[in-house]
C-alpha cells in the first residue's frame, strides 16, 4: 500500500517539476550588479554625450529585440524611431529571448561609432542611413526593472 501510494505521488509530481521557468524576473541581474545612481532615460544619452566619443553612464531603457543570447546582443529603443545597438563585455552572458519588449536599467560604456554616410556625399552617394542612431553600448551589468 505504501509503494502505490508513493509511486502515485511520484507520478503526479513530475509535471511540477517538468514545467519551463517564466523568464527574467523584477529584480535580475545579468552580468554585474549595475551602479543605479545617477540613472538616466536611453533618451537623454546622445545629449549627455554631446561631442565626447565615450562615457561610462547607468542608463534606462526598453530593451527591442535579443538577437543573439551568448554574449548577449539586443537593441534598445532610443525614441523616435532610433535605436542603440548594445552588447555585454563578457562574452559568458547568457541573455534570455524572453527580455524582449522588457525596461532594464544597464551600467557600461556607450561609444560613438564613425558613420560612414557622413562623408558618402564625395563619393557621389547619397543614400540616407538606417535608424540606428550611431551610438554603440557596451554592457558590464544589466538589471531587470519592469
Amino acid at each position: 500500500m505504501k509503494t502505490i501510494i508513493l509511486l502515485f505521488s511520484l507520478l503526479f509530481s513530475l509535471p511540477v517539476f517538468a514545467q519551463k521557468s517564466r523568464g527574467p524576473v523584477h529584480g535580475q541581474t545579468f552580468g554585474s550588479k549595475p551602479d543605479t545612481t545617477g540613472v538616466m532615460p536611453v533618451a537623454k544619452l546622445d545629449e549627455f554625450m554631446g561631442k565626447k566619443p565615450r562615457v561610462s553612464v547607468a542608463i534606462r531603457g526598453k530593451i527591442l529585440f535579443v538577437f543573439k543570447e551568448k554574449g548577449g546582443w539586443f537593441t534598445l529603443d532610443e525614441g523616435k524611431g532610433r535605436t542603440i545597438s548594445a552588447h555585454f563585455k563578457d562574452y559568458n552572458v547568457m541573455l534570455p529571448v524572453s527580455l524582449n519588449g522588457r525596461t532594464v536599467i544597464l551600467d557600461g560604456v556607450a561609444a560613438k561609432q564613425f558613420n560612414a554616410d557622413d562623408g558618402q556625399h564625395f563619393a557621389g552617394n547619397t543614400r540616407k542611413s538606417s535608424n540606428t542612431s550611431g551610438i554603440s553600448f557596451e554592457v558590464n551589468g544589466l538589471y531587470v526593472d519592469k
